[in-house]
């Protein structure tokens, strides 16, 4: 049985050379994945970018496409039998149809594979004929994105930090009230476990409805299989002075470790450590709306997380052993169109102090590092307004509420970051000195010229850096 094994993980290791080196030198294969937590809108952006890699010619910032070096792109099966297929064109049905609406957001990991036939460009030109690239583009549900921070914590460390934290949040109240109720020194009694677990349960969804960010563990929001089990059955507690064998609290410390070595590792292993580049999305515009102390939240979140990445530049030995490393992040605050053009590099400059930490930590691991403002779909044109006399720069869209067309001002972003993020470092509850409004636009109706994909802003400056070297 001994000799079965080790000879079986030999061959899949070979198995794994010969394809890493196939890949590498006749159709090579890149794997992008696509991160952000909820709302940042991962399948517009999916979506948006594979249909204007189809039909390039809005995408002028991607210099294959410009050169007329792209011949073909096709959609291929995922290569990853295990895993759904992205459903591109249901999504695509949803944003392009007579009624445009917004595609159900991610709930399971999804993969998909697209294939590009291009022309080499330079010295290689007149040598060679088009070769074919593959780019695998890989979603992930946010929720379980923020079980990342969670590998690095102890039971204990994390129940004293969340509980912490809960102290200041409405939505935590009734759950504080059980929790506090608790003596953990007690035998476990799974009746209590369990009504603590869908008590903390409750506060995750209120939480994420009220705009935060840190609503961990992940799994929580979306259990999808694992419903009901004892891994997603615990809750953070006060310690008690006696933990025996037994007791309420040893068994969520072992539920909290087991949610870490059956869920959160896999996930990383299978999936995350597996990425060459990766595009990190955030709603930092949803977060301003929210307040101070969302921003706070969505940085704090976001810096935790960026640290489970492993950025640096990959080697060619390094990718035939399997020691992947990210070589390119793009860091994208999304849903640009909901500001005018004006607004957008002060969005950009609220998102790298935001990131500040986390992409300084990048650039000196060897990563390549990008921050932008974009959206998937642009929704809206923009106008200008007049009120109280002063001319605004505003932009228009069709309401999701009510389906009419509106004009918002959502108030002047400042042009230092440090006015947003030190009253949200400070815990300030509201801006003192302005407020900044959003509306939920819905999707647009247009009409696309032949060869054209849906309008976007920045698609084409976001494929240019994470795959326009494949290219």
């Amino acid at each position: 049985m001994v000799i079965t094994s080790i000879t079986d993980g030999i061959s899949r290791q070979v198995e794994g050379v010969f394809a890493s080196v196939s890949g590498m030198f006749f159709e090579p294969v890149l794997r992008l994945g696509v991160t952000g937590l909820s709302r940042a809108g991962k399948t517009v952006f999916i979506t948006g970018l594979v249909a204007n890699l189809l039909q390039h010619g809005r995408m002028p910032q991607l210099r294959a496409a410009a050169q007329g070096r792209i011949e073909a792109v096709y959609l291929q099966p995922q290569p990853d039998d295990t895993l759904p297929r992205f459903d591109y064109e249901g999504h695509l049905a949803a944003l392009t149809g007579d009624n445009p609406r917004w595609p159900q957001s991610t709930r399971a990991v999804s993969e998909l594979r697209l294939s590009f036939r291009v022309r080499p460009a330079g010295f290689f030109a007149g040598l060679a004929g088009p070769r074919t690239f593959h780019l695998d583009i890989v979603d992930y549900p946010g929720e379980w994105l923020l079980d990342l921070s969670l590998l690095d914590k102890t039971y204990a460390g994390w129940s004293e930090e969340t509980l912490d934290r809960l102290a200041k949040r409405a939505q935590a109240a009734d759950f504080l009230a059980t929790a506090r109720a608790e003596d953990g020194a007690l035998r476990l009694d799974e009746a209590r476990a369990q009504a603590l677990a869908a008590s903390f349960t409750g506060y995750l969804n209120a939480a994420r409805e009220a705009g935060y960010s840190d609503c961990t563990p992940g799994r929580f929001l979306l259990p999808g299989e694992l419903a009901g089990s004892p891994v997603l059955t615990f809750a953070p507690l006060p310690r008690p002075a006696m933990t025996p064998r037994g007791s309420l609290w040893r068994e969520m410390d072992r539920r909290f470790e087991a949610y870490k070595d059956r869920v959160v590792r896999p996930f990383f292993r299978d999936h995350f450590a597996r990425i060459d580049r990766q595009i990190v999305l955030m709603d930092v515009l949803g977060a301003v709306h929210s307040g101070p102390r969302a921003v706070e939240d969505l940085r704090r979140t976001m810096a935790e997380v960026l640290a489970a990445f492993r950025p640096g530049r990959n080697r060619w030995l390094s990718g035939l052993l399997g020691g992947r490393r990210v070589e390119r992040i793009l860091f994208a605050a999304t849903k640009a169109d909901h500001l005018h053009h004006s607004q957008h590099p002060k969005l950009t400059g609220i998102l790298e102090a935001m990131l500040r930490e986390a992409k300084s930590r990048a650039d000196f691991a060897g990563a390549q590092t990008v921050a932008m403002s974009l959206a998937g779909l642009r929704t809206t044109v923009e106008e200008t307004v007049v009120r109280d006399g002063a001319t605004l720069d505003a932009v228009k869209g069709r309401l999701l509420s009510t389906g009419r067309q509106a004009v918002m001002y959502p108030g002047t972003l400042p042009d230092d970051p440090a006015r947003l993020l030190a009253p949200a470092r400070e815990g300030a509850e509201r801006w003192l000195d302005a407020e900044y409004g959003l509306m939920g636009f819905a999707p647009a109706r247009f009409t696309a010229k032949p060869g054209d994909g849906p309008p976007h802003i920045r698609l084409d400056r976001a494929a240019e850096f994470l795959i326009g070297d494949w290219l």
